[in-house]
């Protein structure tokens, strides 16, 4: 299969296969020789400098856990437990185990090669420059489609204090300080991530808390101890059977998206070897901290079967023990999560930008970048494009409506980095056998684990489209997404370039 990937895959100018004349490329870790036939990942290499490296570990780890921990954690665990019950547990771990894998593949390619666009340029120099193309466009699109959901809901949670207050009026207000937020210098706008995502992390770490003195101590529970006996009562620990935890993975898998990000700060991450290393192996175990913890709380103190309809589990902790104003706080949280996670995509969109522009692949005036190192233009057009998709707050009066197509349509695109980075892999190593010998952030156990883990993502897949409630995820998401992409494959100024 190996070889079959590697086959499939192999982009002009590639070393040989096993078995083949390959010529000796010497590599560093101070810089890989590249591959000068590949003039698209030439030019992004070249002036990958233009961004500015102001970003330290704490701010790429909080990035990617303002992109990974937001809405879906607060609102969203009721689906997962609707399905699964108590074993939704089982599968925050088994998926937060793949996506380490994930994460330590690509950890080990931004350690040799730290470059903005990380997976999109991956894919463009160790597999085809069109799938580098479609997988770019592809993550810019699942973060946009993001931020458009994350914008409405904002809109959603604001009418909480001004019920009469329209519902487009905050999500302008939103776009506009994500806006803000994404033109500002690369280490403001760092610390300003960083603030927004200490927020929500300091929810989730108080409720862990709270909730462990009510499981042992009986706080706020009359002092009775609450024990674990929720976990299996009502149906037992695997209450909605293998198939419900098969369901359960699949938004469990979605909750994840955004870990990556880590990748996409890589040409702006002060000491990358340094930087990526540390943030990478930390946030991995943060967010199944945060993640396990949280639901381990949620299905420990309440009964599972009974969350979906008592309201939001965070709401219903702190209300346990004496906080009447748990529904203003929580609501005031998630609102900063949604920013949060918008302004993390709206980062990423303009960084995939400015790769696609130094690809060729996009006009040369979306590489640009400000005496800050900020790619403005690119972040210009994703906020004009982030504008656009707000407008449908403003047609379709159902907010429901809005955030469910448009969040749906980023399930699949955003799955789609994970393949890229495990197939992207298998090539590197080829082309890097010197370097990998002494490297000291190899992933564990390849090639096998790429291979378990396209498994995993396949089986994640099948069960997406078996299950009836999150069948639209794949069909509005691959739609969407295939359009837009041939759409911009279709376009005059592409085709002018490809000639």
């Amino acid at each position: 299969m190996r070889y079959l990937l590697g086959r499939f895959f192999r982009p002009e100018g590639a070393h040989a296969l096993p078995g083949e004349s390959r010529p000796n490329h010497n590599a560093s870790y101070a810089g890989i020789k590249r591959n000068h036939s590949d003039r698209g990942y030439m030019a992004n290499t070249e002036k990958q400098e233009a961004l500015h490296r102001g970003l330290e570990a704490r701010h790429i780890e909080l990035i990617a856990l303002g992109g990974t921990i937001g809405v879906g954690l607060f609102m969203g665990a009721a689906s997962a437990l609707k399905w699964a019950g108590p074993s939704v547990l089982l599968a925050y771990i088994v998926a937060g185990i793949f996506v380490f894998f994930i994460m330590r593949s690509m950890g080990e390619m931004l350690f040799l090669e730290p470059v903005t666009g990380s997976f999109a340029v991956y894919a463009h120099k160790y597999m085809h420059p069109f799938f580098g193309y479609l997988t770019a466009w592809g993550y810019w699109f699942m973060w946009m489609a993001v931020g458009i959901s994350e914008i409405t809901a904002i809109g959603v949670y604001v009418q909480y204090w001004f019920p009469t207050l329209p519902q487009w009026l905050p999500a302008i207000g939103a776009v506009a300080l994500v806006a803000a937020a994404n033109l500002a210098a690369v280490r403001l706008y760092g610390e300003i991530e960083f603030w927004f995502s200490m927020i929500k992390i300091t929810t989730i770490v108080v409720m862990i808390v709270v909730g462990v003195g009510i499981i042992f101590f009986g706080i706020g529970n009359h002092g009775q101890a609450t024990g674990f006996v929720n976990l299996t009562e009502h149906g037992g620990f695997l209450a909605g059977g293998w198939k419900g935890l098969l369901f359960a993975l699949c938004l469990v898998v979605a909750s994840y998206q955004g870990v990556e990000l880590v990748g996409i700060t890589a040409g702006e991450a002060r000491n990358p070897q340094v930087t990526l290393k540390r943030a990478i192996n930390n946030i991995l175990w943060r967010i199944l901290i945060f993640y396990v913890g949280a639901i381990f709380v949620i299905v420990t103190i309440f009964p599972w079967n009974e969350i979906g309809t008592s309201g939001s589990p965070f709401v219903l902790t702190f209300a346990k023990i004496g906080i009447t104003a748990a529904a203003g706080i929580i609501n005031f949280v998630v609102l900063t999560a949604a920013l949060s996670g918008c302004n993390s995509g709206m980062y990423s969109c303009g960084r995939m930008l400015y790769s696609l522009a130094n690809n060729r692949q996009l006009p040369a005036a979306l590489g640009r970048v400000t005496k800050g190192g900020v790619p403005a233009a690119g972040v210009m057009v994703s906020i004009l494009c982030l504008i656009a998709g707000s407008a449908l707050n403003y047609i379709i009066p159902n907010p429901e409506k809005v955030f469910v197509y448009v969040y749906s349509a980023s399930v699949l695109p955003g799955m789609i980095p994970w393949f890229v980075v495990l197939i992207s892999q298998l090539r590197f190593r080829q082309q890097h056998r010197e370097a990998m010998a002494g490297h000291p952030f190899k992933s564990v156990l390849f090639p096998w684990v790429n291979y378990l883990t396209m498994a995993f993502l396949l089986c994640v897949l099948v069960g997406m489209y078996i299950n009836e409630d999150t069948r639209m995820s794949l069909v509005v998401g691959g739609g969407s997404w295939r359009r837009s992409v041939w759409a911009m494959s279709g376009s005059d100024w592409v085709k002018k370039r490809r000639k």
